[in-house]
């Protein structure tokens, strides 16, 4: 249709011209002396049509040729535009498909481009690091520190790749670095939190497991994992006296003070320092609410002197949690214990034979036996008691 429409304004404007110009007598005299040129009118513009067609072609064909430099450098601009895009796609493409060697290669020709040059070398020192090559992973990192508007991006990718590396220092040199420009995101405290571990910050790491159960960012069992592991750090350290132990307690929280390992890990250190009555409370509240095996055995460790009250007290506890737990053999190997250690033998004898019969495994078969020798030492019934060392001994060889 559109074709048929410029035929037909063609085939009119032909018309036109024509019909005008058969009807027009005028002409155009041109005097140069002593020449003088006769022109029809309708020759005359014809003439003038052909001279401003040369002109047009004449100034196009000069303009062509004085910007021709400058289109080639546009040209030759926009493919390395093209190029250097595709480069930082097939970069990206390699990076995540696991070809590092094709990924650095591509970041290589992404960098001509200087728009794609920061991006380019995070994707390099990434694409180096996963190869273990870490003096390139070092070059390519120095590449992005001139650009500002990448700064985060740089000390984030540091922060993972030092972390990574088994760098602690040097991760948390960039992690300051990234807080003190008021950074401050989840991803970089989760960083933080490996590279703090890594370097054995324990007090620091429960303080950004806290952080982080804030914002549920952490596994509930990767978070109880790590307090774990903070705890038992921080409760085992020999270098610890029982003034120090007891600081470290204080500062733990009361949700976690009733967790069983960490109440474990707490009143064996307690233990260990002589601090028997400290270490019994720690049990008996983590036993009220959490009742757990390893806390009934720190609980024992933990006995009072003889005759004291407070001895009569745990025997107490111990008989409540007995009418609870009727057939936990720890708990009866402990009120056996107990009831040995204040010369109730008849008592003692009866949950150290219920303990022995209940016993799961071969460490509380020889205690049993080790306590019942005892009991029987002390009757001055020696082949009973000598009966019992055998059976002692016999568990701790198998």
């Amino acid at each position: 249709m559109r074709l048929f429409l410029w035929l037909l304004a063609l085939m009119a404007t032909a018309i036109g011209i024509a019909v005008t110009a058969r009807f027009n007598p005028g002409n155009v005299v041109l005097f140069y002396p002593p020449y003088r040129m006769d022109l029809s009118l309708n020759f005359f513009l014809l003439l003038q049509a052909l001279l401003f067609v040369l002109l047009y072609l004449a100034i196009r064909a000069f303009r062509a040729t004085v910007s021709m430099p400058g289109r080639v450098a546009a040209y030759r601009l926009r493919k390395r535009e093209r190029d250097a895009n595709k480069g930082l796609r097939e970069a990206l493409k390699g990076l995540f498909e696991g070809r590092f060697g094709h990924a650095e290669k591509a970041a290589l020709r992404a960098a001509d481009l200087p728009e794609n040059a920061g991006l380019a070398a995070l994707i390099g020192a990434r694409a180096a690091h996963r190869m273990r090559q870490t003096e390139r992973r070092d070059v390519w990192l120095a590449k992005v520190g001139g650009d500002a508007a990448l700064k985060t991006a740089r000390l984030m990718t540091m922060t993972e790749l030092l972390v990574d590396d088994h760098q602690p220092e040097a991760a948390l040199e960039a992690v300051r670095e990234l807080n003190a420009s008021g950074t401050r995101h989840i991803h970089a405290l989760q960083w933080s939190l490996k590279a703090q571990q890594q370097a054995k910050n324990w007090p620091e790491v429960l303080r950004l497991v806290r952080s982080l159960d804030k914002h549920r960012a952490l596994h509930p069992a990767l978070s109880s994992r790590l307090r774990e592991l903070a705890y038992e750090d921080l409760l085992s350290d020999r270098s610890h006296d029982a003034e120090s132990v007891m600081r470290v307690w204080s500062t733990v929280p009361g949700a976690d003070r009733i967790k069983p390992y960490v109440a474990c890990r707490a009143a064996t250190a307690l233990n260990e320092r002589g601090l028997h009555d400290e270490a019994r409370l720690v049990a008996e509240e983590a036993l009220e609410a959490n009742w757990d095996e390893r806390v009934v055995r720190a609980y024992r460790d933990a006995a009072a002197p003889a005759g004291s009250p407070a001895l009569l007290a745990q025997i107490e506890h111990c008989e409540r949690w007995v009418r609870q737990r009727p057939t936990d053999a720890e708990l009866a190997l402990t009120l056996g214990a107990l009831c040995l250690k204040q010369k109730l033998w008849g008592k003692a004898q009866r949950h150290l034979e219920q303990a022995l019969s209940d016993a799961g495994d071969a460490r509380m078969v020889r205690e049993a036996h080790l306590k019942l020798a005892q009991l029987h030492d002390a009757l001055q019934q020696p082949d009973e008691a000598a009966a019992h060392y055998r059976q002692c001994a016999l568990a701790t060889i198998l």
